[in-house]
C-alpha cells in the first residue's frame, strides 16, 4: 500500500500537486480492535506518526482494508452510515454485496458468490458427485460454504457432510471433525477455510496419518505460502482450487530493497525487526534480542516479505489504493499537468472540503487500467469482475510445493466457457495419473435407471434394469424411455430395435406340417377322383348322382387348396382371397353334400306308390340348387369386400415384444355372415342326413353323410372358442386345422367306404348285389 501511495504521489497524471497521506492500523484479526481503529480514523483522533504537515483536515477520505470478512463487515457497518468509502482487498464474503447494509463498501477481490459457484463447477467438471465440506466458523466460511452447497445442488452434487470450525475451538471439537472425515466415504473435501484456521485441522489429520483425500481449496489458503511450507503440506499435495490472478508490479522489488527503517514510516521498523529477528533500541527495551543496526540490506534477503513473484493479494491492495486515488482525482476535478511551473494547482475543486460521500459516488463510476494492464471497475454492488486462476499443488525439483496454473474461471463469459481447465497438467494426490473417483454410487450404465436409496441423498442410488420395452440410452439415466409401438428393447435395454414380425410362414415347422396335410388332402382327393372316374360305370359310382360326387370332390380339392392362402405373409390381396375362397368353396362343398342328402330323401319318396317327386328334383334341379347356394355366398362376400374388406394388420396388442402380422377381418358382420351361412347350411344338411339315416339306401349313403356332417359341425363348433383364444399365428393355424379337419371328415366319411368296396370288395359293386341289398332292406 505504501508503495502504491508513493508511486501515485510521484505521478503527475493523478492528483497533480496533491500528496496522499495515510495512517496504518493493525487490526490483529480482531473485530474489536478493527472497530476501534475505524472510529479513530473517523474522529480524526489518530496519532500522527510523521513530521509531514497536511494541508487538509485530518478527516479520513477512505479506508482500505480489512484482510478478512468479519472485521471488514464491522468496519463497513460502523462507517457505512457516514458514507465513508471502505475498499477491501481480500474480504470476499458475499454478504458484503448487500448495498442496503453496506452502501459504501467496495472491494478489489471477487465476491465469494462467484467463487462458490466456480467451486461447484470445478467439482462437476471432474465428475465428483459425493463430497465433504469444511469451512471456517465465521462470516467468510459459513457464507461461502452455504453458497457452495446451493450451487452444488444445482449441479447435481451431494454433500456427505458439512462442518464448520475455527482455530479457537477445543481440540475435542476438531477431533470430532477428524473422526467424521475418517468415517466418510467421499474422497474429495471442499475446504472453504481461512488459512489461519486450516492448520489446526491439518495438524490433527497428520497425527492420525489421514491421507488419500483430494482437497479443493478456496482462495484463502490455496495460494498461501505459509500453508504450503508447513509440516502438513504432504497431505495437501495435488490440491486444486481457485486463487486471485497473479500479476507483476513493476518497481516493487526495487522499492522493497531500498526500504529504510529510519524513515518516518513506523511499519518499516516492525518489518525490519521481523525479517532480521532483531529489536530497535528503546527506553524500555528489556528483551534479550539482537539490536537492529538499521544498515542491514534487504537486497540479499529471500523470504515471503521480499518475494515479489506471487503478488495476488498485494495486487489487490495496489488496485484499491489506485481506485481511491482516481476517485479523489475525479472528485477534485483534477487534470494532467501539461505546462506551467511544477506543482501548479490544476485541481479545480481543491479548495472545496470534499465529503466522503462524493468519493463513494466517484468510486461507483471509475474505470481505469493499472500499470500492469488490468481493467479495474466496480459493479452496482461494489464488486470487481470475477476472475480466478485454477491452481494445482505440485512438488518441484527441490521438493518444495509449487503452485501451477492449470486453468482459469471468468464469470463474465458465457456459462459453458466460464471454466477452462487443462486436465493433463494436473498432478493428483499420490501422483495418481487418473482423476480420483468420489461418488456415493457408481454410475448406472445404459440399460438401467437410477433409483434413489431410501433416506439417502439423490447421489446414492441403485441401478435398476429397464423393464421390457423400455431403454436407458445414456449413463445415469433417471428414467427409462418407452420404445415406440413398432420397436422393442434389445437384450441390453440400451437401444430400441424393430420388433420381430410374426406370421405363419411356409418355412417354419408348423407351416410345413399344415402345407403337407393340405397337399396330402389334395392328393387323396385326386386319387379318389381317379378311382371314381375309372369305375364311373359301376353301380356304386352311378348310384346317388355321380355328377354331385365329382363336383364334391372338386370342391374338396378347392377346400384343401384354400388353406394354403392362410400361410405366408399377409398382403391386401391374400387377406381378401383367403376368406372369400374359404367361404365360397365350403358352401359349394356343403351344397353338394346337401344335394346328395336330398337325393337320398327324394329317392325314398319316389319309391312310394303314386309319387312323382323325382320330377321336381331331378338332375337339373339338383344342379341348380348346388349353384344357387354358393351364389348367395358370393353375394355376401362381394358386399363384404366392397364395404369393409379384410386387410393386413400389425397387431401390437397381444405380444409386447413382437408384432403379429395378421389379416384383420375388416367388417366383423361380414366375417360372421360368411361363417354363419356355412354353419346354417351345415346344420340343415346334418338334420336332413340325420332324418335319412334309417331310410333304405344303397351303400349306407345317408349314414356316411350323417357321420361326415357330425364331424364337420363338431370341428367348427370347437373352432370358435379356439379361434378366439389362440394367440398370434396360432389363430391362423387353428383356422387351417378346422378347414383341413372338416375337409378330411367329408372326404373320409363319404368317399373312402365307396373306394373300399370298389378296390377291395368288387364283388359287392354289382347291380345284382345292389338290388339284393335293397330287397333285404
Amino acid at each position: 500500500m505504501v508503495f502504491a501511495i508513493e508511486e501515485i504521489n510521484n505521478r503527475s497524471d493523478i492528483l497533480p500537486g496533491i500528496n496522499l497521506g495515510y495512517k496504518i492500523y493493525d487490526g490483529c484479526g480482531s473485530v474489536e480492535i478493527t472497530t476501534r481503529a475505524a472510529l479513530s480514523l473517523v474522529n480524526g483522533h489518530g496519532e500522527n506518526t510523521t513530521s509531514v504537515h497536511c494541508s487538509k483536515p485530518d478527516t479520513v477520505q477512505a479506508i482500505i482494508g480489512q484482510s478478512s470478512s468479519t472485521p471488514a463487515i464491522a468496519i463497513s457497518t460502523t462507517v457505512g452510515p457516514l458514507r465513508i468509502p471502505v475498499v477491501s482487498h481480500i474480504a470476499s464474503c458475499a454478504c458484503l454485496s448487500d448495498r442496503k447494509k453496506h452502501p459504501s463498501f467496495f472491494r478489489t477481490v471477487p465476491s465469494d458468490y462467484h467463487q462458490s459457484r466456480a467451486l461447484a463447477k470445478l467439482v462437476k467438471h471432474f465428475g465428483w458427485t459425493w463430497v465433504g465440506a469444511v469451512c471456517s466458523d465465521n462470516d467468510y466460511g459459513n457464507n461461502g460454504i452455504s453458497a457452495f452447497i446451493s450451487a452444488a445442488k444445482e449441479e447435481g452434487i451431494c454433500i456427505e457432510y458439512s462442518k464448520a470450525f475455527i482455530k479457537t475451538d477445543s481440540r475435542d471439537k476438531i477431533l470430532n471433525l477428524v473422526e467424521m472425515i475418517k468415517a466418510s466415504t467421499s474422497k474429495v473435501i471442499v475446504a472453504f477455510v481461512a488459512y489461519s484456521d486450516f492448520g489446526f485441522l491439518l495438524r490433527e489429520m497428520v497425527l492420525q496419518n489421514m491421507t488419500g483425500f483430494q482437497w479443493i481449496g478456496s482462495e484463502s489458503w490455496i495460494s498461501d505460502l505459509n500453508t504450503s511450507k508447513a509440516e502438513w503440506k504432504h497431505i495437501l499435495k495435488g490440491s486444486v482450487g481457485f486463487a486471485i490472478p497473479n500479476t507483476k508490479i513493476n518497481s516493487l522489488g526495487s522499492f522493497l530493497s531500498k526500504l529504510n527503517p529510519m524513515s518516518d514510516v513506523a511499519i518499516y521498523k516492525e518489518l525490519w525487526e521481523t525479517i532480521f529477528d532483531s529489536k530497535f533500541p528503546t527506553e524500555d527495551t528489556t528483551e534479550l534480542k539482537r539490536l537492529c543496526k538499521g544498515n542491514e540490506s534487504l537486497s540479499h534477503v529471500q523470504n515471503i516479505y521480499t518475494d515479489v513473484s506471487d503478488l495476488r493479494v498485494a495486487n489487490n491492495v495496489y488496485k484499491a489504493v489506485y481506485a481511491v486515488a482516481y476517485a479523489l482525482h475525479n472528485s477534485y476535478g483534477c487534470s494532467e499537468i501539461d505546462s506551467g511551473p511544477e506543482g501548479a494547482n490544476v485541481c479545480t475543486n481543491l479548495a472545496d472540503n470534499q465529503q466522503p460521500w462524493k468519493i463513494v459516488n466517484e468510486l461507483k463510476k471509475i474505470r481505469f487500467t493499472t500499470t500492469t494492464g488490468e481493467d479495474v471497475f466496480f459493479d452496482e454492488n461494489g464488486d470487481p469482475a470475477a476472475r480466478y486462476d485454477v491452481l494445482n499443488w505440485q512438488q518441484g525439483n527441490d521438493s518444495k510445493t509449487v503452485f501451477v496454473k492449470v486453468g482459469f474461471y471468468d464469470a463474465s463469459l458465457q456459462t459453458h466457457l466460464q471454466l477452462s481447465i487443462n486436465n493433463n497438467s494436473i498432478v493428483w494426490a499420490h501422483n495418481k495419473p487418473q482423476v480420483p473417483v468420489s461418488v456415493c454410487s457408481p454410475s448406472c450404465p445404459p440399460g438401467t435407471r437410477k433409483a434413489v436409496q431410501k433416506g439417502k441423498p439423490i447421489c446414492c442410488f441403485d441401478c435398476i434394469p429397464c423393464a421390457e420395452g423400455e431403454i436407458g440410452n445414456i449413463t445415469d439415466s433417471i428414467s427409462c424411455i418407452k420404445c415406440p409401438p413398432e420397436l422393442w428393447s434389445n437384450e441390453k435395454r440400451d437401444n430400441c430395435v424393430l420388433k420381430l414380425v410374426e406370421f405363419l410362414s411356409f418355412e417354419e415347422l408348423m407351416g410345413i406340417i399344415l402345407v403337407s396335410f393340405s397337399l396330402l388332402g389334395v392328393l387323396f382327393t385326386i386319387c379318389i377322383a381317379v378311382i371314381f372316374f375309372k369305375h364311373k360305370d359301376t353301380p356304386i359310382v352311378r348310384a346317388n348322382n355321380s355328377e354331385l360326387s365329382f363336383l364334391l370332390l372338386f370342391s374338396l380339392t378347392l377346400c384343401f387348396l384354400c388353406s394354403l392362402t392362410f400361410i405366408g405373409q399377409p398382403s391386401e390381396w391374400s387377406c381378401m382371397l383367403r376368406h372369400t375362397a374359404f367361404g365360397i368353396t365350403f358352401v359349394l362343398c356343403i351344397s353338394c353334400v346337401l344335394g346328395k342328402t336330398v337325393v337320398v330323401l327324394m329317392a325314398f319318396r319316389a319309391t312310394l306308390p303314386g309319387s312323382n317327386v323325382m320330377k321336381w328334383f331331378g338332375p337339373p334341379q339338383q344342379r341348380l340348387s348346388v349353384l344357387a347356394f354358393p351364389l348367395v355366398q358370393v353375394i355376401i362376400c362381394a358386399l363384404w369386400l366392397t364395404i369393409s374388406p379384410p386387410f393386413p394388420y400389425r397387431n401390437m396388442n397381444y405380444y409386447k415384444e413382437k408384432i403379429i402380422l395378421e389379416c384383420h377381418v375388416g367388417s366383423v358382420i361380414g366375417f360372421w355372415a360368411v361363417l354363419g351361412y356355412i354353419g346354417l347350411l351345415a346344420l340343415l344338411c346334418f338334420i336332413l342326413a340325420f332324418l335319412a339315416r334309417k331310410l333304405p339306401d344303397n351303400f349306407n349313403e345317408a349314414k356316411f353323410i350323417t357321420f361326415s356332417m357330425l364331424i364337420f359341425c363338431a370341428v367348427w363348433i370347437t373352432f370358435i372358442p379356439a379361434y378366439v383364444s389362440s394367440p398370434g399365428k396360432f389363430t391362423v393355424a387353428v383356422e387351417i386345422f378346422a378347414i383341413l379337419a372338416s375337409s378330411f371328415g367329408l372326404l373320409l366319411c363319404i368317399f373312402v367306404p365307396k373306394c373300399y368296396i370298389i378296390i377291395l370288395k368288387p364283388e359287392k359293386n354289382t347291380k345284382k348285389q345292389m338290388m339284393g341289398k335293397s330287397s333285404v332292406n
